[in-house]
Protein backbone atom coordinates (compact mmCIF):
# COMPACT_ATOMS: atom_id res chain seq x y z
CA UNK A 1 0.00 0.00 0.00
CA UNK A 2 1.25 3.44 -0.90
CA UNK A 3 1.32 6.42 1.42
CA UNK A 4 -1.97 7.69 -0.05
CA UNK A 5 -3.67 4.36 0.74
CA UNK A 6 -3.66 3.02 -2.82
CA UNK A 7 -3.25 -0.75 -2.85
CA UNK A 8 -0.79 -1.93 -5.49
CA UNK A 9 1.36 -4.94 -6.29
CA UNK A 10 4.30 -4.98 -3.88
CA UNK A 11 6.89 -4.26 -6.59
CA UNK A 12 4.88 -1.21 -7.70
CA UNK A 13 5.60 0.57 -4.42
CA UNK A 14 9.38 0.70 -4.56
CA UNK A 15 10.51 3.21 -7.16
CA UNK A 16 8.89 6.08 -9.06
CA UNK A 17 9.79 4.57 -12.45
CA UNK A 18 8.44 1.18 -11.39
CA UNK A 19 5.28 2.84 -10.03
CA UNK A 20 4.60 4.63 -13.31
CA UNK A 21 5.23 1.45 -15.32
CA UNK A 22 3.01 -0.56 -12.96
CA UNK A 23 0.19 1.98 -13.06
CA UNK A 24 0.13 2.73 -16.78
CA UNK A 25 1.65 -0.15 -18.77
CA UNK A 26 2.19 -3.47 -17.02
CA UNK A 27 -0.54 -5.92 -17.95
CA UNK A 28 -2.26 -3.69 -20.51
CA UNK A 29 -3.09 -5.94 -23.50
CA UNK A 30 -0.67 -5.38 -26.39
CA UNK A 31 -1.62 -6.54 -29.88
CA UNK A 32 0.79 -4.46 -31.98
CA UNK A 33 3.52 -6.57 -33.57
CA UNK A 34 6.24 -3.93 -33.27
CA UNK A 35 5.59 -3.46 -29.56
CA UNK A 36 5.47 -7.23 -28.99
CA UNK A 37 8.78 -7.68 -30.79
CA UNK A 38 10.28 -4.80 -28.80
CA UNK A 39 9.11 -6.22 -25.50
CA UNK A 40 10.43 -9.68 -26.23
CA UNK A 41 13.83 -8.22 -27.14
CA UNK A 42 13.92 -6.01 -24.03
CA UNK A 43 12.96 -8.98 -21.86
CA UNK A 44 15.94 -10.79 -23.41
CA UNK A 45 18.23 -7.89 -22.59
CA UNK A 46 16.89 -7.93 -19.03
CA UNK A 47 18.09 -11.50 -18.46
CA UNK A 48 20.50 -11.35 -15.51
CA UNK A 49 19.73 -7.67 -14.87
CA UNK A 50 17.05 -5.61 -13.17
CA UNK A 51 14.02 -4.66 -15.26
CA UNK A 52 14.47 -1.16 -13.85
CA UNK A 53 17.82 -0.96 -15.66
CA UNK A 54 16.14 -1.79 -18.96
CA UNK A 55 13.15 0.45 -18.31
CA UNK A 56 15.41 3.45 -17.74
CA UNK A 57 17.30 2.71 -20.96
CA UNK A 58 14.22 1.93 -23.04
CA UNK A 59 14.24 5.12 -25.09
CA UNK A 60 17.93 4.58 -25.83
CA UNK A 61 17.15 1.05 -27.00
CA UNK A 62 14.40 2.35 -29.24
CA UNK A 63 16.72 4.90 -30.80
CA UNK A 64 19.52 2.35 -31.24
CA UNK A 65 17.26 -0.30 -32.79
CA UNK A 66 15.28 1.83 -35.29
CA UNK A 67 12.28 2.07 -32.93
CA UNK A 68 12.17 -1.75 -33.15
CA UNK A 69 10.70 -1.63 -36.64
CA UNK A 70 11.03 -5.31 -37.47
CA UNK A 71 11.97 -5.04 -41.13
CA UNK A 72 14.57 -2.36 -40.41
CA UNK A 73 16.29 -4.35 -37.64
CA UNK A 74 16.22 -7.49 -39.79
CA UNK A 75 18.55 -5.68 -42.22
CA UNK A 76 21.17 -4.86 -39.56
CA UNK A 77 24.61 -6.35 -40.21
CA UNK A 78 28.14 -6.23 -38.83
CA UNK A 79 28.38 -2.41 -39.08
CA UNK A 80 25.27 -1.98 -36.94
CA UNK A 81 26.47 -4.59 -34.43
CA UNK A 82 29.72 -2.68 -33.93
CA UNK A 83 27.81 0.59 -33.60
CA UNK A 84 25.56 -0.94 -30.96
CA UNK A 85 28.50 -2.38 -29.04
CA UNK A 86 29.87 1.14 -28.69
CA UNK A 87 26.54 2.66 -27.60
CA UNK A 88 26.76 3.36 -23.86
CA UNK A 89 23.05 4.10 -23.74
CA UNK A 90 22.10 0.43 -24.05
CA UNK A 91 23.27 -2.88 -22.61
CA UNK A 92 26.38 -3.70 -24.67
CA UNK A 93 26.16 -7.47 -24.77
CA UNK A 94 27.11 -8.93 -28.15
CA UNK A 95 25.00 -12.05 -27.76
CA UNK A 96 21.88 -10.08 -26.89
CA UNK A 97 22.47 -7.51 -29.62
CA UNK A 98 22.92 -10.22 -32.23
CA UNK A 99 19.87 -12.05 -30.88
CA UNK A 100 17.75 -8.91 -31.35
CA UNK A 101 18.72 -8.86 -35.03
CA UNK A 102 18.21 -12.61 -35.40
CA UNK A 103 14.83 -12.25 -33.71
CA UNK A 104 13.73 -9.58 -36.18
CA UNK A 105 14.36 -12.03 -39.01
CA UNK A 106 12.62 -14.78 -37.03
CA UNK A 107 9.71 -12.41 -36.35
CA UNK A 108 9.21 -11.88 -40.07
CA UNK A 109 9.09 -15.64 -40.54
CA UNK A 110 6.67 -15.97 -37.61
CA UNK A 111 4.39 -13.34 -39.16
CA UNK A 112 4.54 -15.08 -42.53
CA UNK A 113 3.55 -18.42 -40.99
CA UNK A 114 1.07 -17.30 -38.33
CA UNK A 115 -0.29 -14.05 -39.72
CA UNK A 116 1.00 -11.79 -36.95
CA UNK A 117 3.08 -11.88 -33.80
CA UNK A 118 -0.05 -10.99 -31.85
CA UNK A 119 -1.91 -14.02 -33.17
CA UNK A 120 1.05 -16.24 -32.33
CA UNK A 121 1.80 -14.87 -28.84
CA UNK A 122 -1.84 -14.69 -27.77
CA UNK A 123 -2.39 -18.29 -28.84
CA UNK A 124 -0.55 -19.21 -25.62
CA UNK A 125 -3.04 -17.41 -23.37
CA UNK A 126 -3.96 -19.93 -20.66
CA UNK A 127 -7.54 -21.17 -20.53
CA UNK A 128 -7.40 -20.97 -16.74
CA UNK A 129 -5.11 -18.67 -14.76
CA UNK A 130 -4.91 -18.55 -10.97
CA UNK A 131 -5.43 -15.26 -9.14
CA UNK A 132 -2.44 -13.55 -7.54
CA UNK A 133 -2.93 -12.76 -3.88
CA UNK A 134 0.64 -12.78 -2.50
CA UNK A 135 4.12 -12.56 -4.05
CA UNK A 136 4.50 -16.33 -3.61
CA UNK A 137 1.59 -16.87 -6.01
CA UNK A 138 3.54 -15.35 -8.91
CA UNK A 139 5.14 -17.95 -11.16
CA UNK A 140 8.45 -17.44 -12.94
CA UNK A 141 7.31 -19.70 -15.78
CA UNK A 142 4.27 -21.78 -16.67
CA UNK A 143 3.40 -24.66 -18.97
CA UNK A 144 2.18 -22.12 -21.52
CA UNK A 145 5.38 -20.05 -21.38
CA UNK A 146 7.41 -23.24 -21.81
CA UNK A 147 5.33 -24.08 -24.88
CA UNK A 148 5.82 -20.56 -26.24
CA UNK A 149 9.56 -20.78 -25.65
CA UNK A 150 9.86 -24.09 -27.51
CA UNK A 151 7.76 -22.81 -30.41
CA UNK A 152 9.81 -19.60 -30.69
CA UNK A 153 13.10 -21.50 -30.66
CA UNK A 154 11.84 -23.71 -33.48
CA UNK A 155 11.15 -20.51 -35.43
CA UNK A 156 14.74 -19.34 -34.84
CA UNK A 157 14.26 -16.93 -31.93
CA UNK A 158 17.02 -16.58 -29.31
CA UNK A 159 17.05 -15.48 -25.64
CA UNK A 160 13.44 -16.60 -25.33
CA UNK A 161 13.47 -19.01 -22.39
CA UNK A 162 10.27 -19.86 -20.47
CA UNK A 163 10.87 -17.13 -17.85
CA UNK A 164 11.42 -14.49 -20.53
CA UNK A 165 8.28 -15.63 -22.31
CA UNK A 166 6.27 -15.48 -19.10
CA UNK A 167 7.52 -11.97 -18.38
CA UNK A 168 6.18 -10.95 -21.79
CA UNK A 169 2.85 -12.63 -21.05
CA UNK A 170 2.58 -10.72 -17.77
CA UNK A 171 3.63 -7.36 -19.19
CA UNK A 172 1.46 -7.50 -22.30
CA UNK A 173 -1.78 -8.71 -20.76
CA UNK A 174 -1.76 -12.29 -22.01
CA UNK A 175 -2.16 -13.06 -18.31
CA UNK A 176 -3.27 -10.75 -15.50
CA UNK A 177 -0.72 -11.04 -12.70
CA UNK A 178 -1.69 -7.93 -10.79
CA UNK A 179 -2.61 -8.84 -7.23
CA UNK A 180 -6.37 -9.25 -6.86
CA UNK A 181 -6.20 -6.46 -4.25
CA UNK A 182 -4.28 -4.10 -6.58
CA UNK A 183 -6.26 -1.19 -7.97
CA UNK A 184 -5.09 -2.13 -11.48
CA UNK A 185 -6.36 -5.72 -11.42
CA UNK A 186 -9.91 -4.87 -12.40
CA UNK A 187 -8.79 -2.37 -15.02
CA UNK A 188 -6.55 -4.95 -16.67
CA UNK A 189 -9.21 -7.66 -16.58
CA UNK A 190 -11.69 -5.33 -18.24
CA UNK A 191 -9.12 -4.40 -20.89
CA UNK A 192 -8.38 -8.08 -21.52
CA UNK A 193 -12.08 -8.86 -21.96
CA UNK A 194 -12.41 -5.93 -24.35
CA UNK A 195 -9.59 -7.38 -26.45
CA UNK A 196 -11.91 -9.76 -28.29
CA UNK A 197 -10.19 -9.85 -31.67
CA UNK A 198 -6.76 -8.33 -31.04
CA UNK A 199 -5.21 -9.29 -34.35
Amino acid sequence: MRADGTVVCSWGEKDADYACYHDTEWGVPVTDDVRLYEKMCLEGFQSGLSWLTILRKRENFRSAFAEFEIEAVAKFGDVEVERLLSDAGIVRHRGKIEATITNARAALQTIEIHGSLAKFFWSFEPKHHHSIRTPSDVASATAESEQMSKALKKLGWRFVGPTTCYSLMQADGIVNDHFVSCFRHGHIEAARKATKEPF
